[in-house]
């Protein structure tokens, strides 16, 4: 039971932790932008939301088998790639670089989501909202590489 409260508080306690990284490096309003780019604001709200449901997702997936290792590796691997992405992006402002990790991170959700279908439907569809936003991310992350 620890280790699935740990594992499911861990987007929260890494998002906010890369969050306080890349603080003082995101400079995402003097970015020439592609259309739809929503107003910086909308990003935290988002990832907090999107972050709380992969914390659920984890827990709902592991309350008849804590002991998944196929989905541990994955759900920590996904998390480990997706964590390194704004630091990429934002610090290092390698956007090519992030753009293609972002890819990285788009497989590995989707594998993610097919292992916790397997597992419990609901914590699959729970994810749903973080694939849609990573498409999403990615559009946006490939018209900064071009515009910028």
């Amino acid at each position: 039971m620890i280790k699935r409260i740990i594992y499911s508080s861990l987007p929260i306690i890494g998002g906010a932790i890369v969050g306080l990284i890349t603080s003082g490096y995101m400079d995402y309003s003097d970015m020439v932008k592609p259309p739809l780019s929503p107003p910086g604001i909308v990003f935290p709200i988002v990832w907090t939301i999107l972050y709380i449901l992969m914390g659920i997702s984890y827990f709902l997936a592991t309350k008849d088998n804590e002991d998944n290792k196929e989905l541990d590796q994955i759900y920590l691997l996904q998390l480990l790639v997706n964590f390194m992405w704004p630091i990429i992006f934002f610090v290092l402002e390698m956007y090519f670089t992030a753009f293609l990790w972002i890819i990285l991170l788009l497989i590995l959700v989707i594998v993610m989501i097919k292992e916790l279908l397997n597992v419990n439907k609901v914590s699959g569809y729970l994810q749903i909202p973080y694939l849609i936003w990573l498409l999403f991310a990615t559009y946006l992350n490939l018209g900064i590489t071009l515009l910028n």
